[in-house]
Formats: structure tokens, sequence, C-alpha cells
């Protein structure tokens, strides 16, 4: 975000105060505002990790473990940015506590070091104590959102070609076809995968040329 922009947004968002209410760990409400803490990031809801010898929702987790320390609590926050969300992103203290030193300290999210280095020495520290999340196996949260919010994979059996939309039409591409690999279908703009030629042709698609 330019200067401009930020000087624009602060002045549209008042710094945040007031009751706190946890969305998520590196989420919350405070009065009213959506917060997403400044240089910290946590697992995602209902993403697994494996704690104890037993896989677990890692995001849920921490998120109750935020929410027993901090949910109704007061907060005073400091805008640093808005994400693409409309989110302020902002470091807030709770008692004169910074409320993300206290997440990353207790465990309960990595330091976002993309953003900041703020929480550089509180993730270590948790990480050599082996609390929250150093005692378990999990993705890197922005490495599992990336693989989570990429393309789907074929379906299992033989139910694997691809049905295109583009410029040319609906064209439906078999393995070995020239563009095959490259295709990637997007179900969510009606695109599909079909199990023979005779499924795809019936439902209006047509063979790719090469």
């Amino acid at each position: 975000m330019t200067l401009l922009a930020l000087m624009l947004a602060s002045a549209a968002h008042a710094n945040p105060a007031g009751t706190i209410r946890v969305i998520d760990a590196d989420t919350i409400d405070v009065g009213g505002d959506r917060v997403r803490l400044f240089g910290l990031d946590a697992p995602e809801i209902g993403q697994p990790c494996v704690l104890g010898g037993q896989t677990i929702d890692c995001g849920r987790w921490v998120s109750d473990l935020v929410k027993a320390r901090f949910e109704g609590r007061n907060a005073r926050c400091t805008t640093r940015d808005i994400d693409r969300y409309g989110r302020q992103v902002a470091t807030c203290d709770v008692d004169g506590v910074d409320m993300g030193s206290v997440i990353v300290t207790e465990g309960w999210a990595i330091a976002y070091r993309r953003y900041s280095e703020i929480y550089d020495l509180d993730e270590k520290a948790a990480a050599v104590a082996g609390r929250g999340l150093w005692a378990a196996a999990m993705d890197d949260p922005e490495a599992y959102r990336a693989a989570s919010n990429a393309a789907p994979a074929a379906p299992a059996g033989a139910c694997n070609i691809k049905g295109n939309i583009s410029s040319n039409g609906r064209i439906y591409h078999r393995p070995g076809n020239r563009d095959y690999d490259r295709t990637v279908i997007n179900e969510a703009q009606g695109e599909r995968w079909f199990c023979s030629e005779a499924e795809a042709r019936a439902a209006g698609w047509r063979a790719a040329r090469n």
C-alpha cells in the first residue's frame, strides 16, 4: 500500500478499541471492527496437524486457546495497513501487553516474517520450549492456503477427461492431447471432468483438435 493510500485508509479507519471477539488465532473483532493481527500467521480453521500421535484441527485448537485468553477483554489497537479483504491490519494491546507477542510466544501462531520481524524472537522462544504449534507437526499456514486454493486434482478412477470452457467454446481434452497437461479445470466456472468422450459430447463439449 502506498503512503498516500495508507494515510487515506487510516483517516477512514480510526484505530479500533473495545471488546475482543475472537474469530480465529490471528483475526479478531474489536469494538465491531474486523482486525487482522499484524506480524503473525496462524493455521486456518480446518487445517490439520499431528499432535501427540493424533491428527487434530490445528486451526480450531489454537483459536480456542486464543479465545480462552482474550475473549471479552478490552483492546486498544494501532492500525498499520488495510488488507485486500478490507480488514484493518493492526497491533493490539490488552492491559498494556502486546496481544500478538503473547500469541506467538505461546506458540499459537508463527511470526509472519514476510511482512515483519517484530515477533521473530517470540517465535524462537516458543520453538525452543516446544510450546503450542511447536509441539505439533504442521504445514506452514501460508503454504497450506496456497495448496488449498490450487486447482483440484483429477477425480479418482477413469474420469480424467478435462471439459474446458474457452473463447473457442466447450472443448474436452483427453490424456495425450497436446494441451491436456496445461489445461486447468475450474469447476466454479462450469468446467468439469468427464468419464468418457460420449459423456462429454452428450453434455455439449467437443473434442480438442490436438
